[in-house]
C-alpha cells in the first residue's frame, strides 16, 4: 500500500472526527463509531495507528561496576562490525568516574548501548562525551539481551585504579567510612550513579514511563588492592561487606553477582605486576564458594595484554563481557 500525504490525513481526520466530535465524547464513543466503518478503513487506522507505538517497556536492570578492566580499554576501531553500531533493546547509564574529593562524580544520561563507554568516556549534568575506548559493557549488554529475550538496562560506574581497601591506591577507594564521611570518593559516585539513573522515570524516550528490575551484579576488581601487602590480607572481608552494601542499594542481597577473576601479566612471581594477588585470588574463591548467589568466572586460556602490563586487548574486552552474560543467565534460571 503506497501512503500520501491524503491518504494518511483522511485517515487522521477520520479518526478525529470519530472520536472527538464534540468535547464531550468519551473513549467509548470512539469505538462505537468504529462499527459504522467500512472494514478496509478500519484496517489501514490500526495500521498507522499501532497500539504498540508507544508503551510502557520493562527491563532488567544490571550493575556493572569495578576498576579499569571494568572501565574499558579496548579500542572502538579494532570492533567487529557487528558492534560497530548501537545495540537494539540495550540501554546504559555510564556514571562519570572520577577521582575521591572530586565533586561531579556520577553525571550520565540513559543512551543506546553502542562503543564509547570505555575509559575516557566524560559527562557531567546535561552533556556526555563518547571516547575511543569500549568494555565489556558492549558484548555483555548483547549477549544477556540475547539470552532473556527481554530489554536490557545498565547501570555502569567503574573507577581505574581504584580499591575496596581505605588508602590502599592513590586513583581512588569504595570504603564507605572515606576521611569519616566528610569527603566524596568511590562509593559516593556509585551511590549518585544509581540515584541519577533510577531518577529517570523514561529511560529510552518514548514518552511512557518505564519500569527497571533489578536483576544482577557485575564486578571486575581487585588489581589495586592485589598491588597493596594490607589490603591483599583483608580483601575477602572488604568484598563480602561491600558486594553487601551494593546489593542492598538495589533492594536485595539476594541479587545474582558474577565475580571475574583479575588476571596478570606476568607469569611468574617475579614477573608480575600485582606482587599480592594470590591472596586476592584466594579471597574471590572464597567469597563464591560461600554464597550460592554469586559465581566467580575467568578466561579458560592465557590472554594478552596492552603494553602498559594491566589491561586486557580488545578482543577480551569482547570474551570477558560474553563470560559474563552467561554466568549471569545462569545465575537467572
Amino acid at each position: 500500500m503506497v501512503v500520501t500525504d491524503s491518504v494518511l490525513s483522511d485517515a487522521v481526520l477520520t479518526l478525529t472526527l470519530l472520536c472527538f466530535p464534540s468535547l464531550s465524547a468519551t473513549i467509548a464513543d470512539c469505538f462505537y463509531s468504529f462499527r459504522f466503518l467500512p472494514m478496509k478503513k478500519i484496517l489501514f487506522i490500526a495500521l498507522m495507528f499501532p497500539a504498540s507505538m508507544v508503551y510502557s517497556a520493562e527491563y532488567l536492570l544490571f550493575f556493572l561496576g569495578g576498576q579499569s578492566n571494568m572501565e574499558g580499554f579496548g579500542y572502538n576501531k579494532e570492533l567487529p562490525e557487528e558492534y560497530q553500531n548501537s545495540i537494539d533493546d540495550v540501554m546504559i547509564f555510564n556514571g562519570f568516574a572520577v577521582p575521591d574529593d572530586s565533586s561531579e562524580g556520577g553525571y550520565g544520561q540513559w543512551l543506546p548501548l553502542s562503543p564509547g563507554f570505555g575509559t575516557g568516556y566524560k559527562a557531567d549534568k546535561t552533556s556526555y562525551t563518547l571516547s575511543e575506548r569500549f568494555g565489556p559493557e558492549l558484548s555483555f549488554g548483547k549477549y544477556i539481551a540475547k539470552l532473556t529475550g527481554k530489554k536490557i538496562a545498565i547501570i555502569k560506574y567503574a573507577r581505574g585504579g581504584s580499591s575496596i581497601a581505605l588508602g590502599a591506591s592513590g586513583y581512588g577507594t569504595w570504603a564507605k567510612d572515606y576521611q569519616d564521611n566528610t569527603t566524596l570518593n568511590q562509593w559516593d559516585y556509585f551511590n549518585n550513579t544509581v540515584e541519577l539513573a533510577m531518577g529517570v522515570k523514561d529511560i529510552d524516550g518514548d514518552g511512557e514511563a518505564d519500569t527497571l528490575t533489578p536483576a544482577g551484579i557485575v564486578w571486575m576488581q581487585g588489581e589495586a588492592d592485589a598491588y597493596n601487602e594490607a589490603a591483599s590480607k583483608v580483601y575477602l572481608q572488604n568484598l563480602t561487606q561491600l558486594m553487601s552494601d551494593i546489593t542492598a542499594v538495589f533492594g536485595s542481597e539476594e541479587l545474582p553477582i558474577v565475580l571475574g577473576k583479575i588476571n596478570d601479566s606476568g607469569k611468574t612471581p617475579e614477573t608480575r605486576v600485582m606482587p599480592y594477588i594470590e591472596p586476592v585470588w584466594e579471597a574471590q574463591r572464597q567469597y563464591a564458594s560461600s554464597h550460592n548467589n554469586v559465581e566467580l568466572v575467568q578466561f579458560d586460556h592465557e590472554i594478552e595484554f596492552l603494553e602498559d602490563k594491566w589491561h586486557y586487548k580488545s578482543k577480551h574486552y569482547i570474551e570477558l563481557g560474553k563470560i559474563f552474560a552467561a554466568a549471569m543467565h545462569g545465575k537467572l534460571d
